[in-house]
């Protein structure tokens, strides 16, 4: 029991390391519109990291309420940002949250659904609580003035993206229908359906990788072929850059990519890396390749010994073992090859 329990207690500490390495990576201005521009625009270089901001609502207006209320504040998702873009010469609102995945969660469907609904709730009450404050309603209907959001009032657009960082491919339903055990087309046309939004390296074509434009795509090209080293060395010497310690982080949590940095650096060569860890795997091999053989040369010649007793001295297996002295432990496997 103790031991299951330290188990346990370790694969915890595990996962919040993986957490929160990927939770700062992804926090990144520069990286997080990264993720979005690919899924949303194809990699097009729309949203600027500069029109992000984290939630505050002491900073940002949203487009509704008499007294310019601020943006609820959310506090549930892995990362969450404000992006405020001109259109038209119109402000363009969205949320957009990123959940950080090392494993298939495999009620994500509804997580996310939760989350969405809370925040879009708390808009909801947010514009309630501005109109009751300011007192507008005498010139809005019965309805209006229960429900507290105005016909004028807008909602902003919550989009959630969940970043697998997995090698496997993600198993897991990506839509709410998916979880349920039916299969009536009528009955399943009456329930709303909500569908994740998903990047997983394993099914990103090389040439989607291209697409982005920050480490991203590094460090999902990285995941995606950590299990096939030679794969990983060739994508490594044509596409990769030189890495950071963010990315590093990510990767040794991910994938057991085992990186370092040397000290005083900055930056790593992850080509040379790999190429540093290949021959020390070569090197591994060899040697484990020479401890074998020694010891199946060493077995040989006591077989050898053992049979040639038996022979001269008219022994039993047992008895020239134990005139030789091998161990108990050693006895009944070298009997069958007797």
């Amino acid at each position: 029991m103790l031991k299951r329990d330290t188990a346990g207690m370790r694969e915890v500490r595990r996962l919040g390391r993986k957490d929160t390495v990927t939770r700062a990576y992804m926090k990144q201005n520069t990286i997080f519109a990264d993720a979005f521009n690919y899924y949303i625009f194809g990699g097009q270089q729309v949203i600027r990291p500069d029109q992000l901001r984290e939630l505050d609502t002491a900073e940002i207006v949203v487009p509704y309420g008499a007294d310019g209320a601020g943006e609820p504040e959310q506090k549930y998702r892995d990362v969450m940002k404000s992006l405020t873009a001109m259109q038209d010469e119109n402000a363009a609102y969205l949320l957009l949250g990123i959940e950080n995945q090392g494993d298939v969660h495999y009620a994500m469907p509804v997580k996310n659904l939760v989350y969405d609904a809370i925040n879009y709730a708390k808009q909801v009450q947010k514009a309630a609580n501005s109109h009751r404050k300011v007192k507008d309603h005498k010139e809005h209907g019965k309805g209006e003035f229960l429900s507290g959001f105005y016909k004028e009032d807008k909602l902003i657009p919550v989009i959630t993206l969940v970043i697998f960082f997995s090698p496997d491919e993600w198993d897991g339903p990506t839509s709410l229908h998916e979880m349920m055990n039916v299969t009536d087309e009528r009955i399943l046309s009456l329930v709303p359906d909500y569908q994740i939004h998903l990047i997983a390296p394993a099914g990103l074509a090389d040439e989607e990788l291209k697409k982005f434009h920050s480490s991203l795509k590094e460090v999902l090209g990285f995941i995606k072929y950590s299990k096939d080293k030679d794969k990983l060395t060739e994508i490594v010497q044509d596409e990769f850059q030189e890495l950071r310690k963010e990315e590093i982080d990510v990767l040794n949590e991910c994938v057991n990519a085992n990186l370092r940095l040397q000290d005083g650096e900055e930056r790593l060569d992850v080509c040379k890396a790999l190429e540093d860890m290949k021959r020390e795997a070569a090197e591994e091999a060899t040697i484990k390749a020479t401890i074998k053989t020694a010891k199946e040369t060493q077995e040989e010649i006591l077989l050898q010994n053992l049979s040639s007793l038996m022979r001269t001295l008219h022994l039993s297996a047992e008895q020239a073992m134990a005139a030789l002295e091998v161990p108990e432990a050693k006895r009944s496997k070298l009997v069958a090859k007797l």
